[in-house]
């Protein structure tokens, strides 16, 4: 007698991704193995950015506030309680270090409010978990803690802690606050990866013949600005090292922001990408060896995006460089998102 056959179904874990920026969030969810359903971004430059990389996820294009859960959940054709996962970063500048106050407290900037609209798709979609990132010293502020009062009272467990995305296998250094949240139990932070990537781990073998539009999308410096490149030593080199006719006049009354004109090492992870990555008076930003700064490829790369992701070159240097900057590292999300399957 012949035996039954076995029907084996590999359950395809749903996830919704808002606040969803150029796709980072959900390029690690994919990555991990989660179908992203949705996307909500207001961005349209950040937004048909996504969609040119993740074209089969329904893209929301819209003001967060303006859109009813409900009504995304009958566009999308599944249930209060049926999604896997609800994710997102709200908008986070109003909590970011530099422009909080007396110790942490965050400065009146309306976005941090934006919270709230995260809270109230979770009220709404009942999501069996929650993944919220953003920046450390969020866990300072109110809101946060009546966000994560909320998820108890609706019968949620949660864990959260401020981690550095360069122990997820992300090549640079990035601390960033991640909660996640159960309907079934308390979820556990992930484990950090065995090897720290370095930046030659990431753009190390990028030639200069590349054949890459964002690669290729640089600025022109003035003559000064190319001198003090020239001149900051290679491989981690800082503005310090400048003979006295190269300093800046602001930078010799500044007893700070030492990074500033600052080139990366190869072999540590590079500091905290931002949206003024491609731009050396922002940051340590210049190339290792290269008297330029990072292009915005090697940006998304130190990002921890995948060599293949799409920008749009007409949206213009500002703009991506904004999106780059804003971006969740997929390898960090990735790491959560496979812990949550697990």
């Amino acid at each position: 007698m012949d035996k039954p056959s076995i029907k084996t179904n590999k359950k395809k874990f749903t996830a919704i991704d808002i606040f969803s920026g150029c796709g980072g969030l959900s390029q690690g969810l994919i990555q991990a193995g989660f179908s992203v359903l949705a996307a909500v971004e207001l961005d349209i430059k950040a937004a048909k950015t996504y969609t040119l990389n993740h074209p089969r996820t329904k893209m929301f294009n819209a003001d967060i506030k303006s859109i009813d859960p409900r009504d995304a959940l009958n566009n999308l054709n599944i249930l209060s309680g049926d999604l896997d996962l609800l994710a997102g970063c709200p908008p986070c500048q109003g909590f970011s270090r530099l422009r909080t106050k007396n110790k942490g407290i965050a400065s009146e900037d309306l976005r941090n409010d934006l919270i709230f609209c995260f809270l109230n798709f979770i009220e709404i979609m009942k999501p069996k978990n929650i993944m919220l990132e953003n920046v450390p010293s969020l866990a300072m502020d109110e809101r946060f803690k009546h966000f994560c009062l909320a998820l108890e009272g609706m019968g949620y467990s949660y864990n959260f802690d401020v981690l550095d995305a360069k122990d997820y296998s992300v090549p640079q250094r990035r601390k960033r606050l991640i909660l996640i949240a159960s309907i079934n139990g308390t979820p556990d932070i992930a484990k950090k990866s065995l090897k720290v990537k370095t930046v030659r781990d990431a753009i190390g073998n990028i030639s200069n013949d590349y054949n890459d539009k964002l690669h290729n999308l640089v600025d022109n410096r003035s003559q000064k600005v190319m001198d003090i490149i020239k001149n900051i030593p290679k491989n981690g080199g800082s503005r310090t090292s400048l003979p006295p006719h190269l300093q800046l006049n602001c930078h010799r009354k500044s007893n700070g922001f030492f990074d500033v004109y600052g080139r990366m090492q190869w072999d540590k992870p590079s500091p905290t990408i931002t949206s003024g990555c491609n731009n050396p008076s922002k940051g340590r930003f210049i190339h290792p060896d290269k008297d330029r700064a990072i292009t915005l490829r090697e940006a998304a790369l130190l990002q921890g995006f995948p060599k293949t992701y799409k920008f749009i070159p007409e949206h213009g240097k500002g703009a991506i460089s904004l999106m780059i900057g804003n971006a969740l590292p997929p390898p960090f999300i990735k790491a959560h998102a496979m812990n949550i399957i697990k």
